[in-house]
Formats: structure tokens, C-alpha cells, sequence
């Protein structure tokens, strides 16, 4: 695998791990302000998702995706 496809992966797997803590985080939190924080946690982990998933596209239509 390329490196720069290696890159969209790992930018995957991120941002699913964002997700995943912002529903811990959501789920443990105390105030408001926390829960701002998770929801722009979230909110920033599924662009992360759509923009790595568009350039991964990219690669493929390209032929670089292994």
C-alpha cells in the first residue's frame, strides 16, 4: 500500500475513534460544556470521515488503492 493511502486509512480508523470517544464522553459527562465539547468532537470526526473517504475515491478511480 501507498503511503498516502496508508494515511486516508489511519485518518479513518482517527476518526472513528473520535467518534467512539465523543459517545463515551457524551454518555459521562456533567455539564454543558463538555457536552459542546463532544458534539464538536463528533461533528469534526465525520468530516474527517466524508473528506478521507472522497479522497480515498479518488485514489481508486486513479488506480492507486491497493
Amino acid at each position: 500500500m501507498k503511503p498516502c493511502d496508508e494515511n486516508i486509512r489511519q485518518t479513518l480508523r482517527l476518526a472513528n475513534r473520535m467518534i467512539a470517544l465523543s459517545e463515551k464522553g457524551e454518555a459521562d459527562r456533567e455539564d454543558t460544556g463538555c457536552g459542546i465539547l463532544y458534539g464538536v468532537l463528533r461533528d469534526s470526526a465525520y468530516k474527517l470521515i466524508q473528506l478521507a473517504q472522497r479522497e480515498k475515491k479518488a485514489h481508486m478511480e486513479k488506480g492507486w488503492w491497493k
